[in-house]
């Protein structure tokens, strides 16, 4: 049996999913599946199922941060609309507002820390 197939059955796909859902980072996986960094890597390039299962893993938590986030900046948040503001919408909300080639701040944002 090849090392690999047991990761390509339906309960190791299901591990791998919820692993990445649960945040473990690449090294962590591999060590969990007992190989080396490098053949993770080169797993996830021969098999896609196994790719496949860590990214909709990773997905899934997060959307579920990602909503989260937006749950507190619609209730009020200051902190979390900022964020959200900077990282959504930076072309016109920044922390720290670009001038202009031409040197003018005209039509630049400006952020007032609060």
């Amino acid at each position: 049996m090849d090392r690999a197939e047991r990761w390509l059955e339906d309960e190791g796909l299901t591990l791998l999913e919820g692993w990445a859902r649960d945040g473990l980072t690449r090294e962590k996986i591999a060590g969990q599946m007992g190989i080396g960094l490098s053949t993770f890597y080169k797993w996830q390039k021969k098999y896609p199922q196994i790719a496949q299962a860590l990214k909709k893993g990773r997905e899934l938590v997060d959307y579920q941060v990602e909503q989260a986030l937006l749950d507190k900046a619609l209730g009020g948040d200051l902190r979390a609309q900022m964020y959200w503001l900077n990282n959504r919408r930076s072309d016109k909300w920044q922390e720290h507002p670009k001038e202009k080639p031409d040197g003018s701040d005209e039509g630049v944002t400006v952020i007032v820390d609060v």
